[in-house]
């Protein structure tokens, strides 16, 4: 289970403080620009930090950084700093453009009205391990190659391992950055300069202190129940309640009082 950090330690790299850098509209739509290689005229923040839940059956999104922009194109923008197995990244962004797309999508539209969506991750690792810098991808022909599908829908992972000279220069020395080197070029020391200067208010501390104290309190009740849940299994399995004591490093009375709760004694 991954350490949660202390406030000091945290780096762009963090999603906390990623979300709260590119909280500054001026940084995010210039990466978002150079990383697309597109124009932007202005952007809008429709929720500090997105969430969609479309169902109450069915699993909420919530998203990083989501933008507009001024003609009604979708971005999101996710750190991401842990692999997933079973091509659970890719996968992660076909269920997010779904969701968008329903979020998005009024009762009664037609699916005209769907406007441009990109999906991109900032990976600490590479994705794909080909040694890219960065992987776009859309819907193609496989049959014949040069026809899109044209639904407009975009996703783009970022590797920070990788590098190119065929990059844009800022998003080169950006990848970089999210690496851990030094800040390079006026776009990424503007983008450090904005870390330091979340990293010194205090409001944003104490709030990512209390958000840390939360996900630990959900930790430990999650491993107490996974204590308690192992206790009940060897106990239907016959075990005596000073082996399970002394493997779950609790009490013996413990033990039996469970046990006779859940009439396993």
């Amino acid at each position: 289970m991954k350490r949660i950090k202390d406030w000091e330690e945290l780096t762009i790299q963090d999603n906390f403080l990623f979300q709260k850098v590119m909280r500054n509209k001026r940084l995010c739509q210039h990466l978002i620009e150079k990383i697309l290689q597109i124009k932007i005229a202005d952007i809008t923040y429709p929720d500090t930090e997105k969430t969609i839940d479309i169902r109450l059956d069915s699993k909420s999104v919530r998203l990083d950084v989501y933008v507009k922009d001024d003609t009604g194109r979708v971005f999101d923008i996710e750190m991401q700093c842990t692999d997933e197995k079973d091509n659970g990244l890719a996968k992660r962004t076909r269920y997010y453009q779904a969701m968008i797309d329903m979020d998005v999508l009024e009762k009664g539209d037609d699916y005209s009205a769907l406007n441009p969506a990109y999906i991109i991750f900032i990976c600490t690792f590479d994705a794909f391990d080909r040694g890219l810098p960065m992987y776009t991808f859309r819907n193609r022909c496989v049959e014949q190659d040069g026809i899109e599908l044209n639904d407009e829908a975009t996703k783009i992972f970022l590797n920070s391992k990788g590098d190119s000279e065929a990059l844009d220069p800022d998003v080169r020395a950006f990848l970089r950055y999210v690496d851990g080197k030094a800040a390079e070029g006026v776009f990424v020391q503007e983008v450090d300069k904005e870390v330091r200067r979340v990293k010194q208010h205090d409001e944003t501390r104490r709030e990512y202190m209390t958000l840390a104290m939360e996900l630990k309190r959900q930790r430990q009740e999650g491993i107490a129940e996974g204590t308690r849940n192992m206790i009940l299994a060897m106990l239907q399995k016959g075990f005596s309640a000073e082996i399970i004591a002394d493997c779950a490093q609790t009490s013996v009375e413990y033990i039996i009082e469970l046990g006779k709760k859940n009439h396993l004694l």
